[in-house]
């Protein structure tokens, strides 16, 4: 199996993995009991805290979740603000935005946000954005925001790990196995002096933010996929860039949605007229790839991210999305090119 679909999720880390291995083993202790055991798994997760934070900006905090779905909602349904957020955002931002009555900012036909909303809001704005790879501005959108008296969050699941992350965000939602971490925790950066409602209720153990035992193990996880992405983030960037030309010079017949230059390269979201992606995907069993986000995968509905490009459902639905990362293989791109392109030409 060639596994093309980084944007879904990435291998875990072998480093990831033996960071975790001791604390599902014989540091099983609750990391909020008062014991030694106790004491020494709380511990742990304080170190994993701080190599997360090491990767985000200076003067927050790192509140970890369950993932960057509840990171999201505790960052929108805890400002009690009205929300406002760009077109193509993730589903966790939408939802919270329509179930809150809020406003959806159009954007362009490279992804780019189209405008700012100028009211005192909270707004979400995704820094990569998980379909089409769009690098938004953030640190400018963050200015303008502030200007209006709002704040802004930013899903930067996508980037984190991959890219420096800019100042600005009052806060920032990521998850750990977007970075070759563990599913089933991720985090939420909170500027300092910016207040929030809790979620989740039942005893407070996160700085008071989200009630639940957390998982030494989770977090050691997270923490050492972090520490390796800092570690590695200029020779990743390389590799991704290195074999983001390679797939272009093997899919010259397609045409490449969103931004070509403001766009983070591990993400090759592209289109031709006449191919269905679904059956394309069902057709090259051996290579994982994907017609979009993870998430609505089994919806059949063409892409919101697509749609908001402007492109028509016949459009959305001939698109396909290449992800790839550390552990691609330059040949893994060549064979799942010829195998694409040869499927893709059969239905032509």
């Amino acid at each position: 199996m060639i596994y093309l679909d980084y944007q879904a999720t990435t291998p875990l880390a072998p480093e990831a993995f033996a960071a975790m291995e001791p604390w599902l083993k014989s540091g099983f202790a609750n990391p909020h009991s008062a014991h030694a055991a106790g004491r020494a798994a709380a511990a742990a997760v304080e170190v994993a805290r701080d190599q997360v934070a090491a990767l985000l900006p200076t003067g927050g905090r790192v509140i970890f979740t369950s993932g960057a779905t509840e990171a999201i909602n505790l960052a929108i349904m805890g400002s009690g603000l009205p929300v406002s957020a760009a077109a193509t955002e993730h589903a966790a931002v939408l939802d919270c935005v329509q179930h809150l009555g809020g406003e959806v900012l159009p954007v362009r036909k490279d992804g780019l946000l189209d405008q700012v909303n100028t009211g005192a809001t909270l707004q979400a704005v995704m820094l990569v954005n998980n379909e089409i790879g769009t690098i938004q501005p953030i640190a400018d959108i963050a200015e303008l925001t502030h200007k209006s008296g709002g704040l802004l969050l930013c899903d930067a699941v996508q980037a984190y790990g991959r890219l420096p992350i800019p100042d600005g965000p009052d806060m920032i939602a990521i998850s750990a196995h977007k970075i070759h971490g563990p599913k089933g925790i991720g985090a939420l950066w909170v500027r300092d002096g910016v207040s929030l409602a809790p979620q989740i209720l039942g005893g407070g153990q996160e700085q008071g933010m989200r009630s639940g035992t957390l998982s030494p193990a989770l977090c050691a996880g997270f923490g050492a996929a972090a520490k390796l992405a800092a570690e590695r983030m200029d020779t990743d960037a390389a590799h991704v860039s290195a074999l983001w030309d390679r797939a272009l010079a093997a899919f010259t017949d397609w045409t490449i949605n969103g931004a070509t230059t403001e766009r983070y390269k591990g993400n090759l979201n592209i289109r031709r007229d006449g191919v269905d992606a679904a059956r394309l995907i069902s057709e090259c069993r051996n290579i994982a790839f994907s017609a979009g986000s993870a998430c609505a995968s089994g919806s059949g509905r063409p892409s919101h991210v697509l749609q908001a490009i402007g492109l028509t459902d016949a459009q959305a639905k001939s698109s396909i999305r290449l992800g790839f990362g550390r552990y691609t293989s330059a040949e893994e791109i060549d064979i799942a090119a010829e195998a694409i392109n040869r499927a893709a030409e059969a239905m032509l």
